[in-house]
């Protein structure tokens, strides 16, 4: 690692982050709708890109900074068990194929903003509705702090802000100025800027990769060098444990914990608020569609991404951070100019999502608690104003948490958010497809699926820290170590059926259905949002 500041680097950095600035307060500008003090124009874009607006927007809003980093990161540190990251996100679009178009269709007829407003409409419980709201928001907090740890990653490779005995100020200086940037073009563009920005961000990223997995592996001799140091470093013993450090292919043993993370990682992704909320600002049905044909090709790049883990072992990095593996890679392989376009790219990897994340979150806030609890009757122009403040709010908590905390603990608090989000899908996905799931039912499997994932991951230790130390424990009844995630929503979707027919055989009242079949197969074309928007308030 240099031991000064990567000047070069440093100001070609710098460059992309002063456009995407400029474009961010810009997006403003554009699609500009005549009342632009709405939930739907501010929160959504006015519901109107189209798909190769709403392609970059999803992978920028799914293939974040933190994916750039920690996909490398952990096949660095513990080799192919971390390519789980690929198959789940193959996985994950036949998945959404299903239910995604549905879920717009009914929330354009309804002008449902969030997955809340559909659990509240569908299932006429505000109670539900506010679970889902709160679990999304607790699940896309630590989401949001691992963009900025993202980002604070390629500045400490750069030897931006001193060294560890340098003033806690000017040392997260460089990391408050792009805070401060992206809550101020966040607050004035909403998701414009994102939607905007993801342009530059994804085109960066694919240019990056092609070049690296081009360029690193001349240097280093070839992809048989490079597999062959991984495997040299993965068969040696780990003093500590007395087992392997990692393995170049899984073994048997970690069959279960692998496919289990896969899956229940693909079930759990597009029930964040930030997927959905990228999703719903699409203007036709047919959009969502076909961005779930032709995603896959971040797939591509994401397997290939993997793959600078193995050449950061052959190139002979040394971390103790492995998050900062991939970027040490970047600045001792690349010439400087193109280490700086490299660092941009994991940089605004990290804003365009951290910028989404947040909207989605105070969408939830202001749709689902301040006006369903607090301010019944509050105007939209109210509306916006609130999300736009808590989206600050929510950025400064993100900060917080960055700067007051272990790096490791932003990250298991991440992991323990996908147990939790996950826990929604049976009201959320459950609900698009039948009205037969009991309101209470769903409410208490919720309940049962966030308490056994909780106490789960509070359990799991490991050799920094006594909880919450990883998302992987023995299922009960089979004894195989598996994904707690996907256990907790197995668990959740049993006491969810069987209270069901408990409750309908005691005919407990089931609430009111706002929605109707032909609901989910409207498109654009069909009756306009406007007509509904004021029943989305009121709930039930």
């Amino acid at each position: 690692m240099n031991d000064g500041v990567n000047g070069v680097a440093l100001a070609v950095f710098i460059f992309f982050f002063l456009a995407v600035t400029v474009m961010g307060f810009l997006a403003s500008r554009w699609r500009r709708a005549e009342n632009e003090q709405s939930l739907d124009e501010w929160g959504l874009g006015g519901r109107s890109f189209g798909t190769w607006v709403t392609w970059f927007l999803l992978g920028g809003d799914l293939y974040t900074a933190y994916t750039f980093v920690a996909v490398p990161a952990a096949i660095y540190a513990a080799g192919a068990a971390g390519f789980f990251a690929v198959p789940y996100t193959i996985l994950v679009y036949p998945l959404i194929f299903t239910f995604l178009p549905r879920l717009w269709s009914v929330s354009h007829k309804h002008g449902y903003v969030t997955t809340s407003d559909f659990v509240r409409g569908r299932f006429g419980s505000k109670g539900l509705s506010l679970a889902v709201a709160v679990t999304g928001i607790l699940a896309t907090m630590p989401y949001i702090a691992l963009q900025l740890v993202g980002i604070q990653a390629v500045l400490d490779v750069m030897g931006v802000g001193g060294g560890e005995d340098t003033n806690w100020f000017i040392k997260d200086l460089p990391l408050l100025i792009a805070f401060g940037v992206l809550a101020a073009y966040t607050y004035s563009s909403g998701l414009r800027a994102p939607a905007l920005i993801a342009f530059v961000k994804d085109t960066l990223i694919y240019i990056v990769i092609a070049v690296a997995i081009i360029y690193i592996p001349i240097k280093l001799g070839g992809f048989d060098e490079i597999f062959r140091a991984a495997n040299e470093k993965f068969s040696a013993t780990n003093e500590a444990t007395g087992k392997p450090v990692g393995a170049l292919v899984p073994g048997d043993a970690g069959t279960w914990t692998y496919a289990t993370l896969a899956l229940g990682s693909a079930l759990a992704l597009f029930m964040y608020p930030h997927s959905i909320t990228a999703t719903l600002s699409s203007r036709s049905r047919d959009v969502i569609r076909r961005n779930t044909t032709i995603l896959p090709l971040y797939s591509l790049m994401l397997g290939l991404l993997a793959l600078l883990g193995f050449m950061a072992i052959a190139a002979g990095v040394k971390v103790e951070n492995g998050q900062l593996a991939i970027p040490q890679l970047f600045e001792d392989m690349f010439p400087d100019w193109f280490t700086g376009v490299a660092f941009a790219a994991i940089g605004i990897g990290a804003l365009v999502p951290a910028a989404i994340m947040s909207i989605a979150a105070a969408n939830l806030f202001t749709r689902n608690i301040y006006k369903d609890f607090l301010k019944p009757d509050a105007t939209p122009e109210q509306e916006t104003k609130v999300s736009k403040l808590v989206s600050l709010l929510v950025k400064v908590g993100a900060l917080a948490f960055v700067l007051t905390m272990d790096k490791t603990v932003a990250i298991n608090f991440q992991l323990l958010g996908g147990i939790w989000i996950l826990q929604t899908m049976p009201a959320l996905v459950g609900g698009l497809f039948t009205r037969w799931f009991h309101r209470w039912a769903l409410l208490a499997g919720w309940a049962v699926g966030m308490v056994y994932g909780t106490v789960a991951a509070y359990g799991v230790a490991s050799p920094t820290q006594k909880h919450f130390g990883g998302s992987s424990k023995e299922i009960p009844g089979i004894g195989e170590i598996g994904y707690i995630g996907l256990t907790a929503f197995v668990l959740n979707v049993v006491v969810t059926v069987v209270l069901t027919f408990v409750l309908k055989a005691l005919k407990a009242p089931e609430g009111i259905d706002e929605t109707s079949p032909e609901d989910y197969t409207a498109d654009a074309g069909d009756k306009g949002v406007a007509t509904e928007l004021p029943k989305v308030g009121a709930g039930h």
